[in-house]
């Protein structure tokens, strides 16, 4: 039986890590380089909220990225004579998304929802550390399964394999 079970086991890796190998998501920079430079410790010290400029569409799972007319509902006076806002207005001009580069990335074979997160009390600084004291955002929190499993157990969330890996 031991065997039997240990075979499972063994079969059960070797289709997870061919199919990680098929699906790999984007890696993750520790510091990326955005098109833009952006100090979310300047933007949050005025007061503004993460909500403002990351949208979470419904149903909530995904937090949107910065979207060019957002950030030139201020720029478009503010610093609107500086080379990083003036880029900022070309993609406008262009009808072009800003190019921002994802820090974190939730790999496609595991299933969160922002929403369901916040509705259990979740903040952003829960998994994304002190932002507001951040120029340049890094991945600098655990978001591997190991560190999303410490946090259910100590909110007494479900650690269920099923609860973040739903079957296809």
């Amino acid at each position: 039986m031991k065997l039997v079970w240990t075979l499972l086991v063994l079969a059960a890796a070797a289709m997870s890590l061919a199919q990680q190998q098929q699906q790999q998501p984007p890696k993750t920079l520790a510091v990326a380089v955005q098109p833009v430079p952006y100090s979310h410790k300047l933007h949050l010290g005025l007061g503004l909220q993460c909500k403002m400029c990351h949208t979470n569409p419904d149903p909530g799972e995904m937090m949107g990225l910065p979207e060019v007319k957002t950030c030139l509902t201020c720029h478009a006076t503010v610093k609107a004579d500086s080379p990083h806002i003036q880029k900022l207005t070309g993609y406008a001009k262009q009808g072009r998304p800003v190019p921002w580069v994802r820090v974190y990335q939730i790999p496609s074979w595991v299933w969160f929802s922002h929403k369901a997160h916040g509705e259990a009390g979740a903040t952003c600084e829960t998994c994304h550390g002190p932002v507001k004291d951040r120029d340049v955002i890094r991945v600098e929190s655990n978001i591997s399964m190991g560190g999303c499993m410490d946090c259910h157990d100590k909110n007494r969330a479900s650690n269920d394999c099923a609860f973040c890996h739903p079957p296809r």
